[in-house]
């Protein structure tokens, strides 16, 4: 199934001493938490694209993330931690089910930019990627495996390749790279020491998944700071969308962060696939930047979430924590109104 286009919406405990959640709710009732929002990001750090219904496998959602900018002389995948602008450049998604290659990707650019927009395979055929050169050595993470990733090449042949055109508007030499055929594996994680898969070019794991009203709870914390610690009197009237943390999934119903309490779900119905909360998403300065201006703030939300977020991760404790990674066990469809199944909570759970 294609995922359709769709208008934003407004294993067991191993260590006994992790704080599992500091929102400790009851298992909800079956079909009380729905599928608020989905949203995928065909180029990392560039503009997530909500939609109605997506397919996903074990290593993410259907053209999430396959996509990314390398800075070329970092030989680093450039993200919007570096250079903010990358959340203004907006992929869309032209789908062709009688393309080989599933139809384009478009990328276009801010309107104050002069930067001419190209066009990109959703899903380049293997006689593409046969002519596209590629790099075996790429860095994600510093002290991580090394990535793979062909530089594309577009389909609207203009006067300038895609990493010439990316290069000229951030300012450096960048090259437009699609995901390489080597497993890039995942991380196994205290909860899960024998945590096996892959993933593509998302921070960690195939998905991230969070629920709505947390951003109540955030935007409450926000308000009552403002003044301290570089607070802006903006933020009376300005709110942090949940934009800002680049979710997949967006759940209602179960409460603020009430997904920190779940170990397992499911998501469309009892016979749908298990998808693990394997580890919550530790945060860094990336939602501080605004998905609508490219500008981030100084203090919001990251310093905010370090006054109530932290201690969630036992490897990351004095770190932020808002989502939680997760890992599907095979593939499945999700659709915005889904009905979720929490399969199993957190044996140990504390305020």
């Amino acid at each position: 199934m294609t995922p359709r286009l769709r208008e934003e919406p407004p294993m067991a405990n191993t260590n006994p001493n992790i704080v599992r959640a500091k929102h400790v709710f009851p298992k909800p009732a079956d079909g009380a938490v729905r599928v608020a929002g989905i949203f995928i990001h065909p180029i990392k750090s560039c503009r997530g694209l909500p939609v109605e219904t997506a397919n996903f496998n074990t290593e993410g959602l259907e053209f999430d993330r396959k996509w990314c900018v390398l800075d070329v002389n970092a030989n680093r995948i450039l993200t919007a931690r570096e250079f903010p602008r990358l959340v203004l450049i907006v992929p869309t998604i032209e789908f062709d089910e009688t393309a080989p290659h599933k139809g384009l990707i478009h990328v276009n650019f801010p309107e104050d930019s002069d930067t001419p927009s190209f066009s990109i395979p959703l899903e380049p055929t293997e006689e593409m990627l046969s002519t596209w050169e590629i790099l075996p050595q790429i860095t994600l993470w510093p002290k991580h495996d090394l990535v793979d990733g062909y530089i594309g090449q577009s389909l609207t042949s203009p006067a300038d390749t895609p990493s010439t055109i990316l290069s000229k508007h951030i300012g450096k030499p960048v090259h437009l790279i699609y995901k390489g055929p080597r497993a890039r594996k995942v991380l196994a994680t205290p909860d899960f020491p024998d945590l096996k898969g892959a993933t593509w070019y998302q921070d960690l794991y195939p998905m991230m998944v969070l629920s709505a009203e947390s951003m109540e709870e955030v935007n409450q914390e926000v308000k009552q700071r403002i003044g301290l610690q570089g607070i802006s009197e903006a933020w009376k009237e300005d709110n942090v969308v949940i934009r800002r943390f680049r979710p997949n999934v967006v759940l209602s119903g179960g409460g603020s962060f009430a997904e920190d309490n779940w170990e397992e779900i499911k998501i469309g119905s009892q016979d749908a696939p298990s998808i693990m909360l394997v580890s919550k998403c530790v945060r860094c300065l990336l939602p501080n930047v605004s998905p609508d201006t490219g500008e981030a703030d100084k203090a919001v939300p990251f310093k905010v979430l370090m006054k109530f977020r932290t201690g969630l991760d036992p490897e990351n404790k004095l770190n932020a924590c808002v989502g939680c990674n997760a890992m599907p066990d095979r593939e499945g469809i999700l659709k915005v109104g889904d009905p979720v199944y929490v399969q199993k909570m957190w044996d140990e759970l504390r305020a």
